[in-house]
Parts: C-alpha cells; structure tokens; sequence
C-alpha cells in the first residue's frame, strides 16, 4: 500500500545518441531513419530470395534439357519441405537451451551458404550423373536442398532479430521480404523465362491427302543466360549479409535499436517491468525503479540505462490509485497469442503453398497473358500491402480477423478456377481476365497485410514471440504443400488448361 502524496508515472523511451552530430538527421521520416529502413528492406529481401529466383528460373532450366523436364517443379517442392529440418533444429535449441546458440552466428552462416550455393550454381547447374539407372540434376538438386534449408531456417532466425529494432522497421522487413519474390520475377520477366508463343504447325496425311493444323507453345530463347541469373541471386544474397553486418555493427544503425543491450536475448515480461533507470541532468537527480514507482515529482530529464542514454517521451505524474503503463506495449491474452499463432499458420499455407501451387490452373484458362500479369502484380502486391502497413498497421483482433476473412473469400474463389479448370466462369471472356487478376492481386493485398500486422503485433513482445512467427509460418507453408502436393500429383484433383487455344 503506497502512502497518499506517491505519484506513478506513465513513460515511454526512444534510443539517443550521445554523439551531438548524429542528434539531428538528414534522412528522417516521421519515426524512421531512410537509409535504416532501406538497409532492412535488403536485409529482408535475403529471406526467400533464391528459392523464389529458383522457382521463376525453372522455366528457363528445363527448357535447356535437364532431365527431370516438367517434373523438377514437383522435385523442388519436397525439397524445400524436407529443408525444414533447419528451423526445426533451431527451434528445439532455443526452447531446450535458451541462449546457448547465437542467432547472429546462425545467420552468416545460413548467408554464406546462401551465397556460395547460388555461386556454384552459376557453373554448375546443368551437371548430372547417373543414380539409380537414370540420368540426374544431382547438383542442382542438392544446391537447391541447401537453399531451401537456408530460406526456411531465416523465418525463425530474422524475424527475431527485427526485435532489436523499433517497431516502425518491422514493415520494412515484410517489403524485403516481398521483394524477395518480386525482385527476381522482374529479372525473370526482362530474361523471357516463360515466355512462350503459339505456332501454327500443319501436317498431312499422305494418304487421304488431308491437311490438318495444329496450334502448339514454343519456349522463345532467354535473353541472357541461366549463369548471368544466378549471379544476380548471388549478389542479392550478399548484399543481404552486408546490410546485416551493417545493422550489428555500425553505430549510425544501432541508434534505432529498441533494446538496450546489442545482444540481449529475450527478457520476461517481469524483467521489462523490474528496469532501473538514473536520472540525469535534472534538478531532482537519482536513481528511481519503475517497478515501484514512488517517485519525486515530474522530470524531463534523461534517463541512463547500462551508460546509455534514452530520452523520456512522456513522464507525468498520475493520480494515486493509477497504476504505471508503458506504451509501447500492447498486453494480449493468453488465447489471442494462440489464435494468432494459428491464423499464421493459415495465412501462410494460403500465400506461400497453396496458392502458388495452383497458379497455373486458376490462370491459364484466361490465357497466356492473364497468367503473366497476375503472377507479376501477385509478386507486387506483397510489398505494396508491406509499404501500407508502414503508414498504418492494425492492431484490433477483430479488423484482422476481418481482413483475413476477405483474403480467405479470394482465396476460395482462386481455388474454385482451379478446380473448374480448364472450363472455369467466364472463361474467354475480358470479364473472366479482369475477374481473374483482380481477385489475386486483392488477395496478395488482404493476406500479406494480415499477417504483417500480426507480426507488428508480436514484435512488442520479444523474440521468443517473433520466433514463434517464424516456426508458424513455416508449419502452414509445410502442411499447405504437402496437401496440395497430394491433391496435384498424387490424386490428380485439377486439369492444367492448354498453353495455346486452337
């Protein structure tokens, strides 16, 4: 019981420099620092960058005679599930030994493998050696293995690393991220891959002298080499560790940091409460613990933590029966994290398998063009839903739930072209492409923004929480592929429609 004449205060802190010339500086927008959150959307754009280059590039690949043909695609998709053998590693470590391993080490090393595997790509991608009697793309096989295991295990490396940072760089990460498939898809699309052209090809019967004519897709030649490709993925891996050893290491990006220490881990809920602070610089000079906040009267002083200094936004006295809160913290229940925690799985078995899996048949029947402008503005969408969050991110359970309820809607209407494929609704028809286009790029919209904002939610609290993210988001992407892995090849649910309409 605190005696009448105490006085609580509500307070929130913002990192300052010591240093007057890095006070005042150039590159500020509202909250953030622009060379910062570039440098994050670089980071970021390392997470899935070579896999998604890996994917857009196949057309190209197979085309140049790779044995496995149009089977690669089906090869590559157990792959990656079976790369989730990294974040699962790391997921046990960390809840079997907190603190033990490094999630800094963890991450030059994930990039530097990233890095030399889309290197040896460059020269080696078309070699095969025969295992089991048949002619195989071990190589790129086993690069590719090494790739997916490195994007997989960045869900549960990068994103708690996001929580040193203030929560205005989370977005910036999810526009990286974005990105990542954005990136090489534009690359993708100046090479041609993919790009196909319909040929008339007459044969006739020497016997009834009857011609008849034939309409078949024909692979045009890239514009650049598949080597030139992967230097590109190679450079786009490396600029991503740079960025982090920029982040970690230069004290120009440090002064964004949200923690007080480089390389704290996650701290309870208990211990943010339980921080001691020294007043400086004010008449009223001393040490005061928030945690019992029985006070001297109001300051505007500065407060020192571990010699650091962090400037106070608001401390003002209260009435007495009115306990201490902090702002920067959006407390949740216990059932929230859990629903939010599923809704993650969900999204992301929607964005990353299932969706991308069924591309072909929800597209096609509309024409060749209808499936090249959606799978661009899909990958466009992502970052753009990512920029929206960085002007406004929802943090009501309801609006999200709202929003990804209409992701849903889209996403059950895509499912349904799929599966009426090659015959789906208004099929040849400009109402069919416009209907078609628009409900992808809406849902790439609603999706990607939902689980941008559940992330921003999660960053408040810690990296536990934000690896947490990680480990969801590659459960729903694991169980979203294998399903439609089985629905698609194994049971055979969906008919591809014709590259070229007769």
């Amino acid at each position: 019981m605190r005696s009448r004449g105490e006085t609580c205060y509500t307070w929130s802190s913002i990192p300052q420099t010591e240093n007057p010339e890095l006070k005042s500086r150039m590159f500020k927008c509202r909250n953030i620092d622009v060379i910062v959150y570039i440098t994050v959307i670089i980071f970021g754009i390392g997470s899935w960058v070579d896999i998604n280059g890996l994917w857009v590039e196949l057309p190209v690949m197979i085309t140049e005679g790779l044995p496995e043909g149009w089977n690669l695609p089906s090869y590559l998709s157990i792959i990656i599930q079976i790369a989730n053998i990294g974040p699962l590693f790391v997921t046990i470590i960390h809840l079997c030994a907190p603190g033990k391993l490094s999630n800094k080490l963890v991450t030059y090393v994930i990039l530097g493998v990233g890095s030399l595997a889309c290197l040896f790509l460059a020269f080696y991608w078309k070699t095969t050696a025969y295992v089991a009697g048949e002619n195989r793309s071990v190589v790129l096989l086993v690069l590719q293995f090494f790739l997916a295991l490195v994007d997989c295990t960045t869900s549960v490396v990068f994103l708690p690393f996001m929580v040193k940072f203030k929560s205005e760089y989370m977005t910036a990460y999810f526009i990286g991220e974005g990105m990542s498939g954005m990136l090489p898809s534009l690359v993708a699309l100046g090479q041609g891959s993919g790009s196909v052209s319909c040929v008339n090809v007459s044969s006739t019967n020497t016997t009834t002298n009857i011609t008849t004519y034939h309409v078949f897709p024909k692979s045009n030649p890239p514009n650049f080499p598949v080597r030139d490709f992967f230097f590109f993925l190679f450079a786009m891996v490396l600029s991503s560790g740079i960025a982090f050893t920029l982040m970690n290491y230069v004290p120009y990006y440090k002064e964004e940091y949200a923690s007080d220490d480089d390389d704290e881990e996650e701290s309870s809920e208990d211990d943010k409460f339980q921080s001691s602070y020294e007043l400086t610089n004010g008449e009223n000079s001393g040490r005061i613990t928030f945690s019992d906040p029985a006070t001297i009267g109001l300051s505007t002083s500065k407060l020192v933590k571990k010699g650091r200094k962090r400037q106070n936004v608001d401390i003002s006295g209260t009435s007495d029966n009115e306990v201490t809160t902090i702002k920067e913290i959006q407390p949740i229940s216990k059932s929230q994290y859990a629903y939010f925690l599923i809704l993650t799985a969900f999204l992301n078995s929607l964005t990353n398998s299932i969706l991308p899996s069924i591309q072909t048949f929800s597209c096609m029947p509309y024409g060749i063009s209808a499936y090249h402008l959606t799978a661009a503005l899909f990958n466009i969408s992502n970052p753009v839903a990512c920029f929206i969050a960085m002007f406004h991110s929802a943090s009501s359970s309801i609006f999200i739930s709202f929003l990804s309820f209409l992701g849903s809607v889209t996403a059950a209407i895509i499912l349904y072209t799929a599966a009426a494929s090659p015959t789906p609704l208004l099929v040849g028809t400009q109402a069919g492409e416009a209907l078609i286009v628009t409900v992808w790029v809406l849902g790439g919209l609603l999706l990607t923004y939902s689980k941008v904002a559940i992330a921003t939610i999660f960053r408040s609290h810690g990296q536990r929480a934000l690896m947490w993210i990680g480990v969801m988001q590659q459960v729903g992407s694991f169980f979203g592929a294998v399903l439609f892995y089985l629905l698609i090849n194994v049971w055979v649910m969906f008919k591809s429609a014709p590259y070229c309409s007769s």
